[in-house]
């Protein structure tokens, strides 16, 4: 189910999103609901690093640069 959320933005940034939204030819709305989805999936993959992060430094693994050694 779709529902409405009204939010109130600084006018530079409407403005700002009304130009992208011509570039882009997408609606405004779109372009929200995109911002928020991948916020919520950037937050989402931050919490789940963190919960992941001692099992990671139990094994010496402490950046990505560690990881991509393992995977490649």
């Amino acid at each position: 189910m779709k529902r409405s959320l009204t939010i109130r933005i600084p006018d530079d940034l409407r403005e700002e999103l009304r130009e992208i939204s011509k570039i882009e030819s997408k609606p405004v709305s779109d372009l929200v609901r995109e911002s928020i989805q991948k916020y919520i999936s950037i937050y989402r993959f931050h919490q789940l690093r963190e919960k992941v992060r001692p099992f990671a430094e139990a094994q010496d693994i402490l950046i990505d640069e560690d990881v991509f050694k393992l995977v490649s």
